[in-house]
């Protein structure tokens, strides 16, 4: 390691825990004290979810970027996709170029393992005279497991320890984890996410077949495959898929894998087609409030606040906008 590389990681590290002592300090302060929102909260109660909420501001949160987003429709809806090019690059370009070359335009959902993954692609992968050309699309795509983060990489600590990283909490939006000592960050594996499938090369997955956990968390699977995404609307149509029967939820001959009516590059469509939606910001004081009103629920259902809260349990709101 360099001297460079050895200065940044103690930078890092610093700049790490006096954002996870600020985050705990928001966190704390709006247990006990009324917003500035929308909503007149009561300063001697604890903010609900449903408080922190009403009372966020504009600025707490932003659009997709059509850029980056996918329109994935089945028969019983659609799903919406947010891809993540700032952990995995040059997977996300070939998602892209998959999608425009319409790859997945009648292929299917080939896998539903119960509190596992929906998982889809084409049927016929395995055989070389039916399956399906990539185009321009590529077929092999090193591997993406982790990043090495950068001078502007903006990660947001969660205050309690996880037992899968040395540190969890969300960067880009997305629900993340850092190795501070192995200077390398990584999406986690929480209901949603989106994944590439693979074989046993580490390099073998392109995209070509892709799956979202449909469990509240995967997080053995974090570092060990490509992250690519993850669902913002539309996971009840994946998690209420039925369950394959073969080997690892692998629909059988006799079952009938569900059929991808199209995907689609949300900048591929006309605006007037497009699902406006907002996503609240990670990196704002709403956020450090949503995540204690989670880990302290203090409602008048809750008789004892768990005090503890794990990245795949932080909810993060989604609002359709006009």
């Amino acid at each position: 390691m360099s001297r460079h590389e050895a200065q940044h990681i103690d930078q890092s590290t610093c700049a790490g825990r006096r954002n996870a002592r600020a985050l705990a300090l928001l966190a704390l302060l709006a247990t006990c004290l009324p917003t500035a929102g929308t909503l007149a909260a009561d300063a001697t109660k604890p903010l609900t979810m449903g408080d922190v909420m009403a009372a966020s501001k504009p600025s707490d949160w932003r659009t997709l970027d059509p850029h980056n987003t996918l329109y994935m429709q089945l028969p019983a809806g659609r799903v919406i996709i947010e891809l993540a090019p700032q952990f995995a690059p040059q997977t996300v370009a070939n998602i892209k170029t998959l999608v425009r070359e319409k790859y997945f335009d009648g292929l299917a959902v080939t896998r539903v393992q119960d509190n596992y993954v929906a998982q889809w692609g084409d049927p016929n992968a395995d055989n070389a005279k039916l399956r399906r050309p990539l185009g321009k699309a590529q077929s092999h795509v090193p591997a993406e497991f982790t990043i090495a983060p950068g001078k502007d990489f903006t990660f947001t600590p969660l205050p309690d320890r996880d037992g899968w990283a040395p540190q969890a909490g969300f960067a880009y939006g997305f629900p993340a984890a850092m190795d501070l000592q192995a200077h390398q960050a990584w999406l986690t594996h929480c209901y949603g996410t989106l994944g590439v499938g693979r074989d046993n090369a580490a390099d073998s997955g392109n995209g070509a077949e892709l799956y979202a956990v449909i469990a509240s968390s995967a997080r053995w699977l974090d570092r060990n495959i490509t992250v690519a995404g993850r669902v913002v609307q539309g996971m009840e149509y994946l998690s209420s898929l039925p369950r394959g029967h073969g080997e690892l939820g692998f629909y059988t001959k006799g079952e009938h894998p569900v059929p991808i009516t199209s995907v689609r590059l949300a900048a591929d469509v006309p605006t007037k087609d497009r699902v406006k939606l907002e996503i609240l910001r990670t990196d704002t004081p709403t956020f450090a409030a949503l995540v204690e009103s989670r880990r302290n629920r203090r409602d008048e259902w809750y008789k004892q606040p768990a005090g503890y809260i794990d990245v795949c349990s932080v909810p993060i709101p989604v609002r359709a906008v006009k």
